[in-house]
């Protein structure tokens, strides 16, 4: 069974008898008059038959020529339907998005309804889980990662870095016991996140010496943490990027602003080889634009 022809070869054949000009084929295809001529003549003699005749400095399709032509037309028309298909599902279609709970809850959800009413032609999927994606065996297009951002086999890009602070209702610090300085926390109910141990880590930053960290509520989620912040029951240390809905909103205040640095912060990350499809490239960006606009927000209302 004879072997297919070259992609290549068919277009410059195709183009060539359209123009009936190896100079007019090699422009169009962006190639050397040399090349063009090459791949005919490959083509021909693939094929056993001669499918142009040369007559000085023209063109003359051959009988196989003109029988070969609807054929290639025919081929190279499907392969660029084909082609314009696959783009344009990489502008559009289902896209698969990784992120954990706590972000899922306390950042994303709340504001996905403005970019699926923009982009309409993107069928979201969001997947909430702890553990970080394995791009190579799961059905994901990107993730958001909390972490250091290395992860230098995945094409990275930072989201928002972090920072921890207290936060309570604003009920709490009006209506409360008083909550002026650090030391008034051993008069408040304290909020744990049994995933850290930060409250010692703030105390020390405030310069002051730990109250008993032992007592108050803990949760194993952190958005569950700052829930509980906003329904009044105590003092919560809170992620800046987690909070940063309900501080917007006003739901949360700083009592202090003393703020504890945070070793992660939040990556997007994707395979290299899709890093740049019109429909990943389309959210990664929104992403930022959010981030930054919350950072923008919470710095002017410092």
């Amino acid at each position: 069974m004879r072997d297919l022809p070259s992609t290549m070869a068919l277009r410059a054949f195709e183009v060539s008898a359209r123009t009936l000009s190896f100079t007019e084929a090699a422009r169009e295809l962006n190639l050397t008059q040399g090349a063009i001529s090459h791949q005919v003549k490959n083509l021909e003699a693939q094929l056993g038959v001669k499918l142009f005749h040369r007559e000085r400095q023209r063109l003359r399709l051959s009988d196989d020529g003109t029988a070969y032509l609807p054929f290639v037309r025919e081929a190279v028309d499907r392969l660029r339907a084909g082609a314009e298909f696959l783009s344009a599902r990489e502008d559009s279609g289902v896209l698969t998005v990784s992120v954990s709970p706590n972000f899922a809850a306390k950042w994303l959800v709340h504001r996905l309804g403005d970019f699926i009413a923009g982009h309409p032609e993107i069928d979201l999927r969001i997947s909430a889980s702890i553990d970080h994606v394995d791009f190579a065996r799961n059905d994901v297009d990107m993730a958001v990662r909390h972490g250091t951002g290395d992860w230098p086999d995945l094409h990275i890009t930072p989201l928002a870095r972090e920072e921890i602070f207290p936060v309570c209702s604003p009920e709490l610090r009006q209506s409360g016991p008083p909550l002026a300085r650090p030391e008034d926390l051993a008069n408040h109910v304290l909020l744990h996140d049994l995933s850290r141990n930060d409250w010692p880590l703030w105390f020390a930053a405030a310069g002051v010496e730990p109250v008993d960290v032992s007592r108050g509520p803990q949760f194993d989620q952190t958005s569950m943490v700052i829930d509980a912040a906003v329904e009044g029951q105590g003092v919560a240390l809170a992620r800046r990027v987690l909070a940063a809905r309900d501080l917007i909103a006003g739901r949360l205040v700083r009592p202090f602003d003393i703020t504890l640095p945070a070793p992660y912060g939040y990556y997007i990350a994707c395979p290299k080889s899709t890093a740049d499809r019109p429909k990943i490239a389309l959210f990664r960006d929104w992403l930022v634009a959010e981030a930054a606009s919350d950072m923008r927000i919470l710095e002017n209302a410092a």
